[in-house]
């Protein structure tokens, strides 16, 4: 099982990457709030990572941290009518602390927001990752350009905080967290939980 892969940054898209390794370049299917974390191409890049094996092909998957890997694979093996494809959908469009947080109160609204995603799905994601919240031990990782990761232990607290803030101000919950990562990346690991929210709300 190759649980990581670390070399050059080639190539990369909102929801690809091609890591360079001994030669040869992977090809590795990532969400869009990892894509956000790549360091520059030409910078050596670490991901986390789950191949999918099937009959035609084997695929890569890679995170950014463990945590977003551990939860993509909580998703595909326990969740009724969800495969790699919509879990990437789903990961894509929130960040590992805001699914967390809606799975764990049961915030249908939210994750059916999700492209693709019914309120089925959603209530099926509820039901059967409910008890399993917060077994990934979750934390938002920045990638750094040496590939060694660079994060704070306590981001998925401020990060949900932050999120839940902004949605009291009235934002959407997907439009405050795409806001909080935003702000997160432009802030750096260190960032208190109110310079989150000043910054997504430009102040």
């Amino acid at each position: 099982m190759i649980t990581s892969i670390q070399g050059l940054l080639t190539a990369a898209t909102p929801l690809h990457a091609i890591v360079e390794l001994n030669g040869l370049g992977y090809e590795v299917n990532i969400p869009v709030t990892t894509a956000e974390k790549l360091p520059a191409t030409g910078s050596t890049v670490k991901l986390h990572t789950l191949v999918i094996y099937r009959e035609d092909a084997q695929t890569l998957y890679g995170f950014a941290t463990p945590a977003e890997r551990d939860f993509f694979r909580l998703m595909i093996e326990h969740v009724t009518g969800v495969g790699p494809k919509m879990a990437l959908t789903i990961m894509s469009k929130l960040s590992l602390p805001s699914l967390e947080s809606a799975i764990g109160s049961g915030d249908i609204a939210t994750l059916a927001k999700c492209p693709g995603i019914g309120k089925k799905t959603a209530e099926r994601l509820v039901v059967e990752l409910r008890a399993k919240v917060g077994a990934t031990g979750s934390s938002e990782t920045v990638l750094s350009a040496s590939g060694a990761p660079a994060g704070s232990p306590h981001g998925d607290t401020k990060m949900r905080d932050a999120v839940l803030a902004l949605t009291a101000l009235g934002y959407k919950a997907a439009d405050a967290d795409e806001a909080i990562r935003r702000a997160a990346l432009a802030l750096g690991p260190k960032a208190t939980t109110e310079q989150l929210i000043k910054k997504a709300l430009g102040a």
